[in-house]
C-alpha cells in the first residue's frame, strides 16, 4: 500500500507535525481523505454534503501557507467534518428533515467559523437522525448510517455521521453536537475519544432552534485524547454574544486540582439494566485509572433524578411544538413521529415547563455541592453494546424491556447539570464492539478531563483500535 493511501490513518496532532517538518503537505492529505471517503462512505453513510473544489483549494492554500512560513495555527490544514446540525455558509444544514432540504444559512455556527478562521479544512456535512433527536441516525432524506465496526449496527447518534467518518479515516476530527449524550454515546459506539465541553465553554452563534433548553453545546470527536484537546482549544472560549460563555471561561480559568484525584465511580444508576459486558469493561478501566494514583471510591450517584426520567422527553416535545409553531412548513414535511411529539408537547401546560426549568437549576446547585468533595465521576457511556442500523434503539438490554431511552440513562443528567464529560474507549467486546466510559467533572473542569484522560489513554492497551472495512483502495 503506498503513502499516499495511508495519510488518512495520520492524527491531527501527527498532521500537524509533518506540516512543520515539511515531510507532509495539507494538499496531499485532502487527496488522501477524500479517496478514502470514496471508498468507505458507499458503506457508511456518513457524509451527507461535500465541498470537494472549495476543499481541495483550501488545501492548496494551506499547502502555500506552511511553505512560506506563515501556518495560521497548529489546526492549519487539518481536515474535518461538520455535524448537518450546525449552520455552515456553503452547505445546506438540513437537520435530516425534508423541510430543511435545501436550507442554507448565509453565516458558519461560531465553532465552524473558528475552526476556519484557524486553517482547518471541512470535508462535508455528516449525516443525524430527523432533528437531531435520537440514539441512532436515520433519516427521510439521506437514509441509515452504519458503524464502521459492523455495518450492520448503529453508530449510535445523533452524530452517528461524526463518528462514523472520524472512526474510518475520512478525516481525523469532526465538530459534533451533544444535547443529551449526542457525542459521548456514538464515541462510545465507535472506539473515539468525544468530548461534551462545560455548558457555553464553546458559544453558541448562528445557531438552529433549540430543542433541548440549553443543554444542547458543541464539542470535539477524534480517535485520540491529543486530537480531541487540539480542535477543542479552537473553539472554545468567550464570546460577548453569548454571555454565559463568559461564565464558563471563568470557570476554567481557576486553579485546576494536583495531585491525586477523588474519583467517584458509579456503575450502575438505579435498577435500570446494564450490558453485562459493558460493565465489565468500564470496571477495568476505572482499575487502570486506579492504577495511575488516584483515590477511587465505588457507590452510587448521590443526585435524585428521578424527575429527569419523566420531563426528559417532554423537554423535546416542547421545543418541537414551539419551534413548528414558528415554522408550519417544517412541521408539514416532518415524519409523522415528531408531529406527534410536537402535539404532545402542545398538550403540556406552561407550568410543566416551569417546573422543568426550576428542577434543572436545583441540579445544577446539587452538582456545585457534589464536587466539592469528589474531583471525577466515572460512569458507563452508554448502557448497551450497539444494535441493529435501523433500529432506533434497542428494545432490551440484560434481557430486560426498556424503552427508548435505556441506552441513553447515563448522559442527559449531565447535559441538564451543565457539566463537562469526557467518552474514551475501554476494553472492546467478545464481539470486538467498542465499548466507552465517560469521565464527569465539575463545571469549567474540562482540562482535568483531559489531563485524565490522556494520561489513561497512555495506559490503555485498546486505545487506537482501527475498524476493518472491505473496501476497495
Amino acid at each position: 500500500m503506498t503513502e499516499s493511501t495511508e495519510l488518512w490513518r495520520l492524527s491531527a496532532v501527527d498532521l500537524q507535525r509533518r506540516y512543520r517538518e515539511r515531510s507532509l503537505t495539507p494538499l496531499a492529505v485532502a487527496q488522501a481523505c477524500l479517496a478514502r471517503l470514496e471508498a468507505v462512505n458507499p458503506q457508511l453513510n456518513a457524509v451527507v454534503a461535500r465541498r470537494d473544489a472549495y476543499f481541495l483549494a483550501e488545501a492548496q492554500a494551506a499547502t502555500a501557507r506552511y511553505a512560506s512560513g506563515q501556518a495560521l495555527s497548529a489546526l492549519d490544514g487539518i481536515p474535518l467534518t461538520v455535524k448537518d446540525s450546525l449552520f455552515t455558509a456553503d452547505l445546506p444544514t438540513t437537520w435530516g428533515t425534508p423541510g430543511l432540504r435545501s436550507y442554507q444559512s448565509q453565516h458558519d455556527e461560531l465553532a465552524v467559523a473558528r475552526a476556519c478562521a484557524a486553517g482547518a479544512l471541512i470535508i462535508g456535512k455528516t449525516n443525524v437522525p430527523e432533528f437531531a433527536l435520537e440514539g441512532y441516525t436515520a433519516n427521510p432524506l439521506f437514509g441509515v448510517t452504519r458503524n464502521p465496526w459492523d455495518v450492520r449496527l448503529t453508530p449510535g447518534g445523533s452524530s452517528g455521521g461524526a463518528v462514523a467518518a472520524v472512526a474510518s479515516g475520512i478525516a481525523p476530527l469532526a465538530i459534533g453536537q451533544d444535547g443529551g449524550g449526542s457525542i459521548r454515546r456514538p464515541a462510545a459506539h465507535t472506539g473515539l475519544v468525544g468530548l461534551k465541553p462545560t455548558l457555553s465553554a464553546v458559544p453558541r452563534e448562528h445557531v438552529l432552534p433549540s430543542l433541548l433548553l440549553d443543554f444542547e453545546v458543541i464539542g470535539p470527536l477524534a480517535r485520540s485524547v491529543a486530537d480531541a484537546r487540539l480542535l477543542f482549544e479552537f473553539m472554545r472560549g468567550p464570546a460577548a454574544v453569548d454571555r454565559s460563555s463568559l461564565a464558563a471561561a471563568h470557570a476554567a480559568a481557576q486553579p485546576q486540582r494536583t495531585g491525586p484525584l477523588r474519583i467517584l465511580y458509579v456503575e450502575r444508576l438505579g435498577k435500570a439494566p446494564l450490558d453485562p459486558q459493558v460493565a465489565a469493561s468500564v470496571g477495568r478501566a476505572v482499575g487502570q485509572i486506579a492504577a495511575l494514583g488516584h483515590h477511587v471510591d465505588v457507590g452510587a450517584l448521590p443526585l435524585d433524578l428521578d424527575f429527569f426520567s419523566e420531563a426528559w422527553p417532554q423537554v423535546g416535545q416542547i421545543g418541537l411544538a414551539r419551534i413548528f409553531e414558528a415554522n408550519p412548513a417544517w412541521e408539514a414535511q416532518a415524519s409523522q413521529k415528531y408531529r406527534d411529539m410536537a402535539e404532545s408537547g402542545r398538550r403540556l401546560p406552561a407550568a410543566r415547563l416551569w417546573q422543568i426549568l426550576t428542577h434543572v437549576a436545583q441540579l445544577r446547585r446539587d452538582v456545585a455541592a457534589l464536587f466539592t468533595g469528589v474531583d471525577v465521576i466515572v460512569m458507563p457511556a452508554v448502557a448497551a453494546l450497539p444494535w441493529a442500523a435501523e433500529q432506533a434503539y434497542p428494545t432490551h438490554i440484560d434481557g430486560q424491556e426498556v424503552g427508548p431511552r435505556g441506552h441513553a440513562i447515563y448522559t442527559g443528567w449531565v447535559n441538564a447539570a451543565g457539566l463537562p464529560g469526557l467518552a474514551l474507549p475501554c476494553q472492546p467486546s467478545r464481539e470486538g464492539l467498542p465499548i466507552g466510559m465517560q469521565l464527569i467533572g465539575a463545571y469549567g473542569a474540562d482540562a482535568l478531563l483531559l489531563d485524565l484522560g490522556a494520561a489513561y489513554e497512555a495506559v490503555a492497551p485498546w486505545a487506537g483500535r482501527w475498524p476493518v472495512l472491505t473496501v476497495n483502495n
